[in-house]
């Protein structure tokens, strides 16, 4: 089955350690007092994309998961119990994807599932698990319309439209009215697909609209009739380093803004210093984490020697969010009632969901932070998106 069940083996000094550092040296201390001896694990599963096209995505989500499954270990497991993963990777295909949740869910009996990574994988396998009543932590916002019938679907980043609102806000609100827009064929024609009808809404005007292929390693032909359309921004939608290196080849001097998905030290980094002055619509500044998030940021570090972003603090917030879902309903509780006890706000790392609103996420515009990059590291800006 090509699985990993990962039971956090470390010794309990070196979790002592990292607690200690984080602030809950009394949770230390205890750990070992709270754990039952032999006390039944309580077993979920992680369908991520570790492998294939989203792997960059799947991996750091992995980090997030892994580190909250050791941190809560530590602090004596899930009302005495410890928490078990058992880990799959879909390789970023639906058909993987379905296979792997059947394994999870019929063979090793999880009682709820981290992942996946991607919107189809997600909506490939939501009504599956919705049929089974086993809680569901998508990496991906809410998409077609059968999503919102999956009430034991909840996700942790924002709807696609939702993304396309947060930059948009940020070009209409610094006087940008004529757009230039590059979106790859891929993840930017879905973002694009939702940012298209929203020009009069926000008052601008996409001047110059152009797509290019996932894989293209040079968009200089595109880039240049962006250019050539004098936009007083340009909107980047690609995961790709390309675009970027080329606008700035270029050498276009208007605003550049990109999507929270460009936002990992791995992409600015491709992008060399192309990647200078970029504006992000994202969640964490790791560089400047808010309160809330300072405790995942510090505890990341030490465990991993960098600074996290959004993807693994998403998974962070999958296995905590879980784990508190797991004490309010009871270890044991049926999954039908665990998904009710899970439909409530939950303050995460990434930010404050509402697992109760509509879409299962209640991410709204009001849920990013806004940053810039300088020199390859994250800049919070004094800025907040408001409603058109």
């Amino acid at each position: 089955m090509n699985r990993k069940t990962e039971t956090g083996r470390r010794s309990f000094g070196m979790l002592a350690a990292l607690l200690a550092g984080l602030g809950l040296a009394s949770a230390a201390t205890t750990a070992q007092a709270q754990a039952k001896p032999g006390a039944e694990p309580i077993r979920i599963g992680a369908l991520l994309s570790t492998t294939g096209g989203i792997a960059q995505v799947g991996l750091a989500e992995r980090e997030g998961v892994l580190l909250a499954q050791k941190v809560l270990n530590a602090r004596g497991g899930i009302n005495g119990r410890p928490l078990e993963i058992v880990m799959e990777d879909d390789a970023s295909s639906p058909d993987s994807a379905v296979a792997k949740v059947n394994a999870l869910l019929f063979t090793e009996k999880v009682r709820a599932i981290v992942g996946p990574s991607g919107i189809a994988q997600t909506v490939a396998i939501g009504g599956i698990t919705q049929a089974q009543k086993v809680p569901l932590f998508a990496f991906s916002g809410v998409g077609p319309a059968v999503e919102r019938q999956r009430t034991c679907v909840f996700h942790l980043t924002p709807s696609q439209e939702l993304n396309a609102r947060a930059v948009l806000s940020y070009a209409r609100d610094n006087g940008a009215r004529r757009i230039g827009v590059l979106h790859d064929s891929g993840y930017g024609q879905v973002v694009w697909n939702s940012m298209k009808g929203l020009d009069r809404e926000y008052g601008v005007n996409f001047v110059q609209v152009e797509k290019f292929e996932i894989a293209a390693t040079d968009v200089t032909t595109q880039a240049a009739k962006v250019k050539a359309a004098s936009p007083d921004a340009i909107i980047i939608i690609s995961t790709s380093a390309a675009p970027f290196r080329n606008v700035r080849q270029l050498k276009v001097n208007v605003p550049i803004i990109s999507v929270h998905g460009t936002a990992t030290y791995e992409t600015v980094k491709a992008m060399g210093d192309a990647a200078d002055n970029i504006i992000h619509p994202e969640f964490i500044v790791s560089e400047d984490p808010l309160p809330s998030q300072k405790a995942f940021v510090d505890a990341y570090r030490a465990e991993y020697g960098k600074l996290p972003k959004h993807f693994s603090a998403a998974g962070w917030d999958a296995v905590m969010a879980l784990a508190e879902g797991f004490r309010n309903a009871g270890a044991d509780a049926s999954g039908e009632k665990l998904c009710t006890a899970l439909r409530r706000p939950f303050q995460g790392a990434t930010t404050r969901y509402d697992f109760a609103a509509t879409d299962m996420g209640g991410l709204t515009l009001a849920s990013f932070t806004y940053s810039r990059l300088q020199k390859g590291q994250f800049v919070r800006l004094p800025y907040a998106a408001a409603k058109p």
